[in-house]
C-alpha cells in the first residue's frame, strides 16, 4: 500500500524555491555571456518571476498590463531602453571618456550609455546585486511587452486599429493637443486592458518636462519589439561584457574607493585618530550638527524637525548651500566618487569644529578628537565590498582604529507604516540560510516619546528591492523567525564587520555597531509596497532622530 501523501506546498515555499531559482538561474545565464529574456533562455527566469508574483509586480500574472509596476521600473532604468533590442551590461570600460552622453535612471544612480538605435549599455558598479536588480526589472517589462503584442496582434500578422492609432499619436513630431492625448489615452486603454481613468491617472508620472507623453512612447515600443519578436524573430538580447565577467567579484571598484578615502586621512594626518563610518545620506550628519543653530534665527518658534523639513524640500538649494559652506569652515571634506561606485563620502574632522556652534554645543572632543567618515547608502552585495575593503590596513600595514560602524538605511516593514523605526538584532540573508547575530548599540527603548512606533528584531536581507511577495514576508514575519523588516544591505554589512574585527582583526575585536531603518512602506498593507510612491516629508523626522542618536553616541563615547 502506498502511503506516501500528495504533500501541497504553501505559497511561501513556493515564493521561497522561486526567489532561489533566479538566484542561481541568473548567474548561470551570467556565466553563459548572453541570453534571449523571451527566448529558450530566458524562459526560467520568466516562470520564476510569474511564480513569485511580486508585490511590487502587481498583475504580472493577469492578462491587463500592470501600469504602478511599469512605472516602478521605468524610473530605474535608463530613458529609452525600452526602444533596445541590444542591452549590454558592462564594468566601467571607459565610455565616460568618450562623446557618449551618460544616461542617469531617476531612481538609480548608474550610469548608461545609448550606443546606437538599438542598443543600450549598462554599467554595472555595484556587484551582482544590481544583476539581479536590472534582470529581473527587464524580465517584468518585457513580460508586459508581449501582453501588448498579444493584445493588438491579428491573424496573419496583421494588428488592430487600436495599435495603428497609437502608433500614428506616438509618430507625430508636434507636441499633443489635449484632445489628441485623450484619443490616445483611450487607444492604449484598449491596448492595455485598462480603464481610461486608470491610464489617465499615471499618464503623467511617466512624463517629463521634455517629454511630456513619454507613456504613450514606452507602451509603442514595448509592443513594437515585442510584435518584432514573435513577427520577423528579432529577438531582444541581453548580454554581459567579457571585462564585466571578469572584474565581478574582485572588488575593483571598492578597493579605488577606500584607497581614495585612506589616502586623504594620511594626507590630513588622520590615520591614528577613532574613527567612526557612517553609513547615511548625504546630508543628515552635516544637518544635525550645524544647521538649526546656523537657521533657528530664520524658523522662529519652529522645532529642529521643521528646520530639517524645510532643508529637505527640493527647492531649498540656497538654504542648504548655507549649511554645507558652514560645515567646510569647520573642517568638512566631501570627497565625490570618482571610482565608479556613486558612492560620495565626507569626511568630518572633530577636532576644528566649533562645537559652542552646533547642536551639540557641550561636546569636549580631548585630544584624540574623532574622525567621522558619512558614506553615501551602498547598494546589495556592494556594501559587503566597499566596507570590506575601507577596513583593511592602509598600505597592509596601517591598521584604522575604526571604533564602530553605524548603518541608518531604508527598509520595508512588516507590521508598522511608513516612517516608524526599525531597530534589528541580528540580519538573515534571503535565499541561504546564512545568519548575523549582534549587539546594537542602538535599542528601541532610546527612540520612545517621540511620536513614531518603534520595532525591534530580526530583519531579513533581501536579493532585490523587487522580488518580494505577501506569502514569502508574512512567514518571514509569523514564524519563529519573527522577522520586523526587510532591506537590501544589512546582512553584507555584518559579514564585513565580522570578518574584519573577528577573524582579519584588522579593525578592533570590541568594533560596535549601530542599525537603525526607517520605514519607506509596508508591503504586507495592499497598495504599500515599494512602488507606491517616496516617503516625501514622513522620512525626515526619524532620518534626524536616528542620526541624532548615533552622534550622541559617538560624541560621548571615550
Amino acid at each position: 500500500m502506498n502511503t506516501t501523501k500528495h504533500i501541497s506546498r504553501s505559497r511561501a515555499q513556493e515564493s521561497s524555491a522561486a526567489i532561489e531559482k533566479m538566484y542561481i538561474t541568473i548567474r548561470h545565464l551570467f556565466n553563459r555571456g548572453f541570453y534571449k529574456p523571451m527566448g529558450i533562455s530566458g524562459d526560467t527566469l520568466r516562470e520564476a518571476l510569474l511564480a513569485l508574483r511580486p508585490e511590487i509586480y502587481g498583475s504580472i500574472a493577469d492578462e491587463k498590463v500592470e501600469l504602478n509596476g511599469l512605472l516602478y521600473v521605468i524610473e530605474r532604468l535608463p530613458v529609452g531602453i525600452e526602444q533596445c533590442r541590444f542591452i549590454n551590461l558592462t564594468s566601467d570600460e571607459g565610455y565616460s571618456k568618450s562623446h557618449f552622453q551618460a544616461i542617469v535612471p531617476p531612481k538609480r544612480r548608474r550610469n548608461c550609455y545609448r550606443i546606437d538605435e538599438e542598443q543600450m549599455n549598462v554599467e554595472i558598479t555595484r556587484g551582482r546585486s544590481d544583476i539581479y536588480d536590472i534582470l529581473t526589472h527587464l524580465t517584468f517589462i518585457f513580460i508586459e511587452s508581449h501582453k501588448i503584442k498579444d493584445r493588438v496582434l491579428l491573424d496573419a500578422g496583421e494588428v488592430s486599429r487600436d495599435w495603428l492609432k497609437l502608433e500614428a499619436a506616438v509618430n507625430q513630431p508636434k507636441k499633443l493637443t489635449q484632445i489628441e492625448k485623450e484619443k490616445a489615452i483611450s487607444h492604449a486603454s484598449n491596448i492595455l486592458g485598462r480603464t481610461f481613468e486608470e491610464v489617465l491617472d499615471i499618464y503623467e508620472a511617466f512624463g517629463s518636462e521634455t517629454a511630456p507623453d513619454r507613456f504613450l512612447h514606452v507602451i509603442y515600443w514595448l509592443g513594437k519589439l515585442a510584435i518584432e519578436e514573435v513577427v520577423d524573430n528579432k529577438k531582444r538580447t541581453i548580454t554581459f561584457s567579457p571585462i564585466l565577467r571578469e572584474r565581478l567579484g574582485h572588488h575593483i571598484h571598492g578597493e579605488i574607493w577606500a584607497n581614495s578615502i585612506k589616502e586623504v586621512l594620511k594626507s590630513k594626518k588622520l590615520l591614528d585618530r577613532p574613527i567612526h563610518v557612517i553609513s547615511a545620506n548625504m546630508h543628515s550628519v552635516m544637518n544635525s550638527i550645524f544647521a538649526t543653530p546656523l537657521l533657528k534665527s530664520k524658523f522662529k518658534d519652529k522645532s529642529d524637525f521643521v528646520i530639517y523639513e524645510e532643508l529637505s524640500n527640493s527647492g531649498a538649494k540656497e538654504l542648504r548651500k548655507q549649511v554645507e559652506t558652514v560645515a567646510e569652515k569647520n573642517g568638512m571634506l566631501f570627497l565625490p566618487d570618482t571610482s565608479g561606485t556613486n558612492i560620495d563620502v565626507q569626511i568630518f574632522d572633530t577636532a576644528k569644529i566649533n562645537w559652542s556652534q552646533t547642536a551639540f554645543p557641550n561636546t569636549q572632543v580631548g585630544d584624540k578628537a574623532p574622525v567621522l567618515i558619512v558614506m553615501d547608502y551602498a547598494f546589495g552585495e556592494q556594501a559587503y565590498e566597499t566596507i570590506d575593503e575601507l577596513l583593511k590596513p592602509y598600505k597592509k600595514e596601517i591598521h584604522l582604529n575604526v571604533q564602530s560602524v553605524s548603518i541608518m538605511g531604508k527598509a520595508g516593514i512588516l507590521e508598522g507604516g511608513k516612517g516608524d523605526i526599525m531597530i534589528p538584532n541580528a540580519h538573515i540573508n534571503e535565499g541561504t540560510a546564512d545568519n548575523y547575530f549582534f549587539e546594537n548599540e542602538l535599542t528601541a527603548k532610546m527612540f520612545e516619546g517621540n511620536d513614531i512606533a518603534v520595532f525591534a528584531g530580526p530583519m531579513v536581507t533581501v536579493l532585490g528591492t523587487s522580488l518580494q511577495n505577501r506569502d514569502l514576508l508574512k512567514f518571514f514575519h509569523e514564524s519563529t523567525w519573527g522577522v520586523i523588516g526587510l532591506e537590501m544591505e544589512g546582512a553584507y554589512y555584518q559579514k564585513a564587520i565580522q570578518s574584519a574585527s573577528k577573524i582579519r582583526k584588522s579593525v578592533p575585536k570590541d568594533i560596535k555597531v549601530r542599525y537603525a531603518y526607517y520605514a519607506s512602506d509596508n508591503p504586507l498593507e495592499t497598495g504599500s509596497t515599494l512602488a507606491s510612491g517616496g516617503l516625501g516629508t514622513t522620512g525626515v523626522k526619524p532620518t534626524y532622530l536616528i542620526t541624532i542618536k548615533i552622534l550622541e553616541q559617538i560624541l560621548n563615547s571615550k
